[in-house]
Formats: structure tokens, C-alpha cells, sequence
């Protein structure tokens, strides 16, 4: 963290930044990016395999991609995402990886540092956000050329580390070392405060007193404190023209709602199995740890605890065919890991013999309570309860966004404001050019809040974020 940035956040100022991102992950990591002047072009040389997109690009020879019109561009992509510039950019910088190609990007840099926008990302942990908090030895869904950030391949940085991608996919640990290095190597340092929890962020239309600055509408006023060395904590208040929400999904796991489910011996994170076992409360030798769940994190939990020979139960509420299971939509070349988890779910039945020693698969069970003896009690599809002894229990069935620093939760700003917020049913309601909220302007959302959920594709969010404000700070009166 840049020594300076860490004293003008300690001293609090009363004069507005222009822009301020809440979270380090990799959508402000590129939102930084852009914003610190590194400017998109396409290659005088470039031909797109797309026809469509290759005429578009021909129109505006030597016109950077932020100063186009994102929604002419992005128009008629179709892929694995549904926001248009999110397609876009993943087209340019990776123009046929969904037929299996390896294309180089049609994209160049130049790093203009007139256009730059003054800003400050601030984050709890290191740049790189949740992808520290993971567990390092952890391999990516995604392939790791789809982990990148612009202008610095994931396979050409683990290269010089002398590190090398396992079925195309890198280590949890390689690519949160990833998006530090990025942070150093592109020179965005001076942007990041890591150590800072933001806890409020309210906004009017007034100027702070003594600015002596025009009053632009609106005027954010973020507040919380700064972590420091010793662990004390000093507290911060800053004023900006510009938010960005780029915190992701992963501050408040989802639970379950049921009776016993605050005992200490129920978690939901993997790390509590981590710790268990590394202190030895969790053994070969000890009742089974009960993991809820049929997502990709309790497929991680299920392996883990196999490595160390660690007998598991497994329960979840859908059938193992269910097509809406993550599993039934992954590869199983590219995946032999998640689909040999799924094999163990639809070939094991607590009814009968297990084929997997240390396995027990309970499909279609409804968890009612847990004892503080240490039991669970299901019921089955058959409406039988049933009760299990159990050593740890991990609920790993998804997570929310925490907003609480938001006036309601930024509940209203949820394309359904009168549901949940929720990454994947019922994100931040953005306008899909800008990415700016649709119920409040100057604020910005982006990531797996603006329901873009893959590394892949947060960063046509963080293009689009960018694009909007280089028009601002055009129109701009001087």
C-alpha cells in the first residue's frame, strides 16, 4: 500500500474525489487499470473471426475502445454472460477461446496518462480481494487464461515463476499472487489502501463545508477505518463524486435458518474443516463431518476432507440429476475432479453399500435441526427423519453480498427491491452500458453484484464503469 494514500485516508479530507471503488478484487483491480490512463485500441493489423465485430472495428480506425459506443459495438454477441459489454471485451481480448482457440487479443495498450481519473480502491485484504481468503492449493473453475486481467497473460507471469497451469487451470494461491503482482507490475499501487472497512456511504447534493468547489450533484460521503500494524483501528471519512461497488459476494455466507445451526461446532466456510484438521479435532478416526450443500464449494470441502482421509456425509435437497446442478453443466474433460464428486453423489445412497469408503451421499434430504450432542436431524424424500453423529458441520450453500454500509442493506437498488440481494436471482439493478445504478446516479456497481460472475467477465463491467466516467469528466465545465 502506497504510504501516501494510507496518510490521506487517515486524515480524512472534506475535498470530493472523483472516484471511490469499494473492494480490491479483480473488477477494481481493472477499473483501476483503466482509470489510471492504460487506454484500449484495436490493432491497425487486427482482423476479429467475428465478421460482424470486424466490420464495427473498421468504422473508427485509431478511436479508443472507451470512447466508442459500447452499446452499437456489443450489439448482436451472443455467449456465456448475458451482459452485452461484458461479451465485448472478452471478445476482443479473447476472440475465439469459446471454439478452443487461442487467437491473440486484437487489443493495444497505450497508457495515456492525461486521460487518467484520480481514484482510490480501498479493501479489506491485499489487491486481489476474496482470492486470498481462498484456500491456496484450491484449482480455478475457470481456465487460467480466463483469470487474466488486461494486458498480462496468466500463463506468460506463471512462466517467469517458473509455474505451470494444471489442465489449463492455475491455483487459487498462483492467481490471488496473480493480481498482486498485477497491481505492482502496472504501477496502480498509489491507488490501493488495503486495511480499510468501509462501514457507511451516504449521499445528498451539497458540497462539504470549506470545499470552496462548485457543488456537483450528487456528493458521496464514505466513511470507516483503516486497520493499521499494531491492529488498531483509525477511523476515516472521504468525499467522492463517483462510487463504485465492487465487493463481491462472499462477506456473508447463507444459512440454513434452522434450530442448533449457531452451535460451535456449525460453520460455513471451508477454513473451520482447514483448522480442524491441522489441529487435529477433525480425524480419520472421528464421526463424520456433515457438508450441506451441492455447489462447487462443498465439492472443494468433499475433496479436501478425501485427501486426508476424512469420512464425510453428504447431504443436499435437489436430485443428483437435476439440471440446474452446477455439475450436470461442467465438461468432464475439463473437470475430472467436480465430475468424480458427482459420480460419488449419484452412485452412493445411504441405503445402500457405499463404493466410496468414507462416502455417504444423502440426495433429496431436508436438514430439520442440529443437537448440541452433536447430531443432525434430516428428513428424508420420504418424509422418514433420521439422525446422524457428526463431528463438524460445514453449510456451504452459497453466500450474499453485505451491503449493510448502505442506507437499508441497498436493498432498493436490487432489481427487485423487494427480494434478497443476490449475485445470481436478484443483482444491483445497473444500466447494462454504464454499469451506473439505475436508481442513483453517480454510483456504479460491478462484478458478481451487477450479476457478472466469472473473473472473465467483470472486466466489460469495469470497462463499461470507465467508459461512463471519461464522459463525465469530459463534459466536465473547466
Amino acid at each position: 500500500m502506497n504510504s501516501s494514500r494510507k496518510e490521506h485516508l487517515g486524515a480524512s479530507s472534506s475535498e470530493p474525489l472523483t472516484v471511490i471503488v469499494i473492494g480490491n478484487g479483480p473488477s477494481g483491480i481493472c477499473l483501476s487499470y483503466l482509470l489510471s490512463g492504460y487506454t484500449p485500441y484495436v490493432k491497425p493489423d487486427a482482423i476479429h473471426p467475428l465478421p460482424l465485430l470486424q466490420r464495427k472495428l473498421t468504422e473508427a480506425p485509431g478511436i479508443s475502445i472507451l470512447d466508442q459506443d459500447l452499446g452499437y459495438l456489443s450489439e448482436g454477441l451472443e455467449g456465456r454472460c448475458q451482459s452485452p459489454v461484458a461479451l465485448l471485451f472478452d471478445a476482443l481480448l479473447r476472440p475465439d477461446t469459446d471454439f478452443g482457440g487461442d487467437l491473440e487479443s486484437v487489443l493495444t495498450w497505450k497508457h495515456e496518462k492525461e486521460r487518467a481519473i484520480p481514484h482510490m480502491v480501498l479493501g479489506r485484504n491485499l489487491p486481489g480481494g476474496a482470492w486470498h481468503s481462498i484456500e491456496g492449493s484450491m484449482v480455478t473453475l475457470s481456465q487460467g487464461q480466463w483469470m487474466g486481467l488486461p494486458d498480462l497473460q496468466v500463463k506468460d507471469w506463471m512462466q517467469k515463476k517458473r509455474r505451470g497451469l494444471r489442465n489449463s487451470r492455475a491455483t487459487a494461491g498462483d492467481i490471488a499472487h496473480y493480481y498482486r503482482d498485477y497491481v505492482t507490475k502496472k504501477g496502480l499501487g498509489p491507488n490501493f489502501v488495503s486495511g480499510a472497512v468501509v462501514t457507511a456511504v451516504e449521499w445528498g447534493t451539497s458540497e462539504p463545508s470549506g470545499s470552496g468547489t462548485q457543488a456537483p450533484s450528487p456528493l458521496f460521503h464514505v466513511s470507516g477505518f483503516l486497520t493499521t500494524k499494531d491492529q488498531s483501528q483509525q477511523p476515516f471519512s472521504l468525499w467522492a463524486r463517483n462510487v463504485v461497488l465492487a465487493t463481491g459476494t462472499f462477506d456473508s455466507p447463507a444459512r440454513l435458518g434452522v434450530p442448533g445451526e449457531a452451535l460451535p461446532f456449525v460453520h460455513h466456510e471451508l477454513s473451520a474443516l482447514e483448522a480442524a484438521t491441522r489441529v487435529g479435532t477433525v480425524t480419520p478416526a472421528s464421526d463424520p463431518i456433515l457438508i450441506i450443500g451441492a455447489g462447487l464449494s462443498a465439492a472443494d470441502t468433499i475433496l479436501y476432507a478425501r485427501h486426508y482421509n476424512i469420512p464425510v456425509i453428504h447431504a443436499f435437497r435437489r436430485p443428483v440429476d437435476d439440471p440446474g446442478l452446477v455439475f450436470n453443466q461442467l465438461p468432464k474433460m475439463l473437470y475430472p475432479e467436480y465430475h468424480k464428486v458427482h459420480q460419488m453423489m449419484r452412485e452412493q445412497s445411504i441405503l445402500s453399500p457405499s463404493p466410496y469408503e468414507g462416502y455417504r451421499s444423502l440426495p433429496g434430504h431436508r436438514l430439520l435441526l442440529f443437537k448440541e450432542d452433536r447430531q443432525a436431524v434430516f428428513r428424508d424424500p420420504e418424509g422418514v427423519e433420521k439422525v446422524f453423529s457428526v463431528s463438524l458441520v460445514l453449510v456451504l450453500i452459497g453466500s450474499h453480498p453485505d451491503l449493510s454500509f448502505l442506507p437499508g442493506a441497498g436493498a432498493h437498488l436490487a432489481v427487485d427491491p423487494d427480494q434478497p440481494l443476490s449475485a445470481k436471482r436478484n443483482p444491483v439493478d445497473v444500466d447494462p452500458f454504464t454499469y451506473q445504478s439505475t436508481h442513483q446516479e453517480g454510483l456504479y456497481a460491478m462484478g458478481p453484484l451487477a450479476g457478472d460472475n466469472f473473473v472473465r467477465f467483470v472486466q466489460g463491467g469495469a470497462l463499461a464503469v470507465a467508459s461512463s466516467l471519461l464522459r463525465k469528466e469530459t463534459r466536465k465545465p473547466p
